[in-house]
């Protein structure tokens, strides 16, 4: 029994925290902009190109309509686990402008108050303690600390720039897939920028098919430097028998903070997470369900501008990586750039601390998505071409002085 001395001298339980406390550790980008806020209160002024949050704000009439509807009386009450109807609709009706997928805005959507915590209620739904779940490296690392809280096993699956960022299925079914009831799958990729692939997409729905296997797929970069076609894993036939689809409008829509979120899936999985999720909100703030309504509602105009924008940004950040000496796709898509550091380099870890403390320039290493991570960094365009330059140009001098 654990005790301690007390102040009064007699002797009292110590408390601890509970024992899936010890399967994960703080979000590594939590701990690390604490790190860059005490530097910038120490007057540093870093260049972040670590966090993937659009800087710019959503379309102002989705600020407008968000402002008109706080402002009534009756929008403050409490609302229900699965969203205004008028919500789903225009999920439902966005989905078959931009992917041509039916989805039933009554049973096939469900609105989530953020794609993070959907992937906590995807592993609350289908996931008892000892499951298996397969995880990419590289890959989102969400997908893994969600599991290790709910106690499942972490089976990860190996992503390589010599597969092309592709799950080498071969692989994976030498895997221990009896215990496997869930799989995540993320394109286009972050970290690597990989494109959506419609072969990838059947062989997946096939795989789950024969082996009884959810297939989680989250996909939230379809809109961000995209030139091809946009690709849901819903337009492969039979995909609903065993696919679940998160999207997000956070990336797309410039809506990071407003926490905006829809999971798509058959009526018999939607009813499945609904159990879950009505336990644990009591549904988004109206106004911010009107307003991402409308946000839904535009056209591919706001899209052309948005991805003018992070064009320019990602001429900048290839100098950046050129000046670094990494090498790097130029087929990538999404809103970050993800490249292979120099052999000279000893991890992308090290890397990245020079950079904070040398040149004041705050990226990601790739370590934290994956041990297939460890050799590349990964930079984000949520940045203005402005700070891209000064970015660019505060490593152009710490390369200098790391010549002397």
């Amino acid at each position: 029994m654990n005790t301690d001395t007390s102040l009064s001298g007699g002797f009292r339980h110590k408390i601890a925290p509970a024992d899936r406390l010890n399967t994960v550790c703080e979000y590594y980008f939590s701990r690390r902009l604490r790190e860059v806020a005490r530097l910038n209160a120490e007057g540093h002024d870093i260049v972040s190109l670590g966090i993937g949050g659009p800087d710019r704000p959503p379309h102002p009439d989705v600020i407008e309509t968000l402002c008109e509807e706080a402002r009534r009386h009756d929008s403050h009450s409490y609302q229900v686990s699965n969203g205004l109807p008028r919500l789903r609709q225009a999920f439902s009706d966005w989905y078959a402008r931009s992917y041509g997928v039916a989805l039933d805005p009554d049973k096939e959507i469900l609105p989530l108050i953020g794609s993070k915590e959907g992937i906590t209620h995807v592993g609350l739904t289908f996931l008892n303690p000892g499951d298996g779940v397969l995880v990419p490296d590289p890959g989102y690392p969400t997908y893994a600390s969600s599991a290790r809280l709910i106690g499942a096993e972490v089976i990860p699956y190996s992503l390589s720039e010599k597969n092309d960022w592709l799950p080498d299925f071969e692989a994976i079914e030498r895997l221990p897939l009896e215990k496997v009831r869930l799989m995540w799958v993320n394109y286009p990729h972050m970290p690597t920028g990989r494109a959506a692939d419609p072969e990838l997409f059947r062989r997946l729905v096939d795989f789950g098919r024969r082996h009884g296997i959810v297939i989680a797929h989250d996909n939230p970069y379809s809109f961000i430097l995209n030139d091809g076609p946009r690709h849901s894993i819903f337009q492969v036939d039979g995909a609903k028998e065993v696919a679940i689809e998160l999207n997000s409008l956070s990336k797309s829509h410039n809506m990071a903070g407003w926490r905006v979120a829809m999971l798509a899936a058959s009526p018999e999985f939607t009813g499945w997470v609904m159990k879950v999720k009505s336990n644990v909100d009591s549904g988004q703030f109206r106004p911010i369900m009107l307003a991402a309504a409308k946000a839904l509602e535009l056209g591919d105009d706001w899209f052309e501008e948005l991805n003018g924008e992070y064009r320019r940004r990602r001429v900048i950040a290839e100098e950046i990586m050129t000046e670094l000496g990494c090498s790097y796709s130029s087929s990538q898509t999404g809103m970050f750039l993800w490249g292979r550091i120099p052999e000279s380099e000893p991890s992308s870890e090290t890397l990245a601390d020079r950079l904070l403390y040398e040149a004041k320039v705050f990226i990601a290493p790739g370590f934290i998505f994956g041990n297939n991570g460890s050799r590349y960094i990964r930079l984000s365009l949520c940045a203005t071409e402005q700070n891209l330059r000064r970015a660019l140009e505060r490593i152009i001098n710490f390369n200098k002085n790391n010549r002397k």
